[in-house]
């Protein structure tokens, strides 16, 4: 176990049910398939619910972003929606890395979403959503998952539910027939809640090399918040990112090491603190808070990029 605090001095410091485990695991098998790019190794039960037809979303013109345009191995970003479920879409940001060491998907947190994508990169403010020139910047293959078409907002229990498990799945299916990069899934504050379900959804499988935990939902009194999640099940590689100042109250920062010592199975565990930046401004669980490394992307991107190209204790 590793602490490590950045930006100042002094020391750093009810999984979903799995009756329908198979279930999702056929499908995202289904889907790999039908893209071709997946094996169908012991898949069972239903057929897949995507087809190969995953086109680029016509909606956004898109081309290379100003900002990247020094960068001559990243490709454009495009927003594809894929068919993830019967008569449901979901949105997915996608831009890729010549040379990707890794693959992100990124969770963002709040009600889910991305905003549109404009000129190659996606317009939402989330922590996440805004860091995409700096994942690409690291060597990384960057998608983010949106919300659904049958969704205006994904809830606390909305993340922790067969449909949205099953949405994820056909993600995870789209994204490995497009690379053979290591996958890790990323989320921030309430995008930790569907990181975790489907991280112990799936470590049995080999689709996820490992989980970053951003700012994660920390107050029990939240649906899928980590300490109502199984924690002591997962056996993947976890970095816990948290800023020492965040000043969510579900997400308190004094919370982060009993969590970190719930991961009991877990081959490599590590907290990384955050602090400094700024100024923050707005709501304290907002994207432009403590809470979403106002003044410190970068840095808190090459940590997270640091974790999943050489994980380490």
């Amino acid at each position: 176990m590793h602490h490590r605090r950045l930006g100042a001095p002094g020391p750093s410091s009810e999984r979903p049910g799995r009756g329908w485990r198979q279930r999702l695991w056929a499908v995202l098998t289904g889907v790999g398939l039908a893209l071709g790019g997946l094996a169908s190794a012991g898949a069972q039960g239903l057929p897949a619910v995507a087809d190969a037809r995953l086109t680029p979303a016509p909606v956004q013109p898109v081309a290379v972003s100003a900002s990247l345009s020094e960068n001559a191995s990243a490709e454009a970003g495009a927003l594809f929606q894929l068919p993830t479920r019967e008569g449901v879409q979901t949105p997915v940001f996608w831009q890729a890395h010549a040379a990707a060491r890794a693959t992100v998907l990124l969770f963002p947190g709040g009600g889910g979403g991305f905003g549109t994508v404009t000129q190659g990169l996606p317009t939402g403010a989330n922590f996440l959503v805004r860091s995409v020139p700096h994942f690409l910047a690291q060597g990384l293959n960057v998608a983010i998952i949106g919300r659904p078409s049958d969704s205006t907002d994904l809830g606390y229990a909305d993340r922790l539910s067969p449909n949205h498990l099953q949405d994820v799945a056909a993600v995870l299916a789209w994204v490995h027939a497009r690379s053979a990069a290591p996958l890790w899934l990323v989320g921030t504050s309430r995008g930790t809640v569907s990181v975790l379900a489907a991280a112990l959804q799936w470590q049995d499988q080999g689709r996820v090399a490992g989980v970053v935990l951003s700012s994660s939902i920390l107050n029990p009194s939240k649906p899928g918040a980590l300490p109502r999640q199984d924690l002591a099940a997962l056996r993947l590689p976890v970095l816990l990112l948290h800023h020492r100042d965040d000043a969510c109250a579900v997400c308190p920062p004094d919370a982060v090491p009993a969590a970190l010592a719930a991961l009991r199975q877990v081959p490599l565990k590590k907290v990384v603190w955050m602090a400094g930046g700024g100024p923050p401004r707005g709501d304290a669980c907002g994207p432009w808070h403590w809470h979403g490394y106002i003044g410190l992307e970068r840095e808190a991107v090459a940590q997270i990029a640091e974790w999943v190209t050489q994980p380490a204790p």
